[in-house]
């Protein structure tokens, strides 16, 4: 899953909600992919089962994120 950068969402915003939602993840990683995300213009974020990347993908789409679409296959 791939998070995008944009020019509305925060650091601590992108971090926070990235530590909120996919387990495992700390709020010091969320700021390292967060910084990852603004200087390449994006990060992939989490891999794994299509079923389980969907459900992710929603969260995080609805927490605010510009995220790109979910690879089919």
């Amino acid at each position: 899953m791939i998070v995008l950068n944009d020019d509305h969402n925060t650091f601590d915003g992108v971090a926070s909600a990235l530590s909120r939602i996919l387990p495992g993840m700390t709020l010091d990683q969320g700021h390292a992919l967060a910084d990852r995300i603004h200087h390449s213009g994006q990060a992939i974020v989490w891999t794994g089962a299509k079923e389980t990347a969907e459900h992710y993908w929603e969260q995080l789409r609805e927490a605010g994120l510009t995220l790109a679409p979910l690879e089919q296959g």
